[in-house]
């Protein structure tokens, strides 16, 4: 439909899409519509089109995610149950917070936090963890948008390849914002069950922060037949340990976050099965679309190097929570339900929720490491062995962390941490080998940089 002011046909389909997307308020002229694409489309159908996409296109028309549109739906959902923080709840969790404190200080080498715990509410949380979920899920996101936009463009007839191009953009905004919708969705539902900050496992909210939700801590305890003083005591305690940890192993943070992006990085979606779902796509009705990124049915299955990378995930989140649930242990030992409410946290942590499951669908990952009864055993040994200074500064330095090995056989790291305390060097391996000679070698070089050349008298 070039005409001759030299405007080209992307150009009449990039009007196009403003007019329908919000720029000339919705309105699309019928004859303009059929004269740039030859399908006669019925301008009824197309006033649909706009009804289920134009909220998704008004906040991604740069091609991008509209992340703003999963915060809304997290919020909505958040905000829809949540009955606020009552002045009584925030005093009973101001006060188990405090005598958890001072337990705490009896359990583990490390520091207490900089800033107050709190209670907040479940629209709160959503607010501070969303950045983590965008930055954990876009690696996803992206994958499964581009992809619908590479299947939609191979469905199309050649005639139409032209105007197929002018709408990528958008079409990967479509993909893009259901994923975001999606994602809203997942996070507000887990935050009507989420406990406190650490519940989920993984780092997501901002450093040094301990956080309680009463109205969640309510749902929770309310069939436990357990002491409600007793029970906040216990939450309270496993949630300053969580956040001390993060706080303390500054590094500890980037290297869990960076672990799960890799992972979700290598996450493929389903070329046959997003090119059969795209060859009957209607935009006007997204809800299958929609319904196969909640069934994790475009996430092929897995690749043997994401086995492997989901593998060191689960070590990694379990000697985490193995540690925690030491240092709960202890510092709650003069607790009289801390066993029963302990067990209630392992069961819950190991089942998870709906909404975890349905995390599971739509990035593929799972955060319900297998092996936290193994780490806690392995560090159960070590503080027995060793103290709880030796073992709170394996936290230190990512090299001084325990490995997969150690969760399975934790009497060489109990060697290890015995020598170190008798003052001896451990045993030289062949990393400490080339360390040394590279050293050395920078030593050796003249104040210009270069290495000795061949008729340097100098030693090499």
């Amino acid at each position: 439909m070039a005409d001759d002011d030299g405007r080209s046909p992307e150009d009449d389909f990039q009007e196009l899409l403003r007019q329908l997307f919000g720029a000339e308020g919705g309105r699309l002229d019928p004859e303009q519509l059929s004269q740039l694409s030859g399908l006669g489309i019925d301008p009824a159908m197309m006033q649909t089109v706009m009804r289920h996409l134009q909220d998704a296109f008004k906040d991604g028309q740069d091609g991008g995610i509209s992340w703003e549109m999963a915060e809304r739906q997290a919020l909505h959902i958040a905000n829809q149950s949540d009955l606020g923080v009552t002045s009584g709840q925030r005093g009973d969790v101001d006060q188990a917070f405090s005598l958890a404190t001072l337990w705490l200080s009896e359990a583990t080498a490390i520091s207490d936090l900089a800033s107050p715990p709190r209670a907040i509410t479940r629209g709160d949380w959503v607010t501070a963890t969303l950045p983590v979920w965008q930055e954990l899920a876009e690696p996803v996101a992206t994958s499964i948008a581009d992809a619908l936009t590479t299947a939609l463009g191979e469905q199309a007839p050649d005639d139409m390849q032209e105007l197929v191009q002018g709408a990528g953009r958008i079409m990967r905004t479509v993909g893009g914002s259901l994923f975001a919708s999606q994602l809203g969705q997942v996070v507000g539902q887990l935050s009507t069950t989420v406990v406190s900050g650490g519940d989920v496992g993984i780092p997501l909210m901002p450093a040094g922060d301990a956080v309680i939700l009463p109205q969640n801590f309510a749902d929770f305890g309310r069939d436990l037949e357990i002491a409600e003083d007793q029970l906040a005591l216990y939450v309270a305690t496993r949630e300053l340990a969580h956040a001390r940890l993060f706080r303390h192993a500054k590094w500890l943070r980037l290297h869990v976050i960076a672990q799960i992006t890799d992972f979700a990085r290598g996450v493929h979606v389903d070329t046959e099965a997003l090119e059969e779902l795209a060859s009957r796509f209607d935009p006007s009705q997204p809800e299958e679309l929609r319904a196969a990124l909640e069934s994790g049915a475009l996430l092929p299955a897995r690749t043997p190097a994401q086995t492997a990378a989901l593998t060191r995930l689960e070590n990694l989140l379990a000697t985490i929570e193995g540690w925690v649930d030491v240092v709960t242990e202890d510092a709650t030992s003069r607790l009289p339900s801390a066993p029963r409410v302990a067990e209630a946290v392992r069961r819950r942590r190991a089942v998870g929720g709906p909404a975890e499951k349905a995390l599971a669908s739509l990035v593929g990952l799972e955060l319900r490491p297998r092996r936290m009864r193994e780490a806690a055993a392995m560090w159960r040994a070590v503080t027995d062995a060793v103290g709880m200074a030796a073992r709170d500064a394996l936290w230190d330095y990512p090299d001084l962390m325990p490995t997969s090995d150690d969760i399975d056989d934790p009497a060489g790291l109990i060697a290890r941490l015995e020598a170190r305390a008798r003052g001896e060097e451990p045993p030289r391996d062949a990393m400490d080998e080339a360390i040394e000679a590279l050293l050395r070698d920078v030593g050796e070089r003249p104040e210009g940089g270069e290495a000795p050349g061949p008729d340097d008298p100098r030693p090499v």
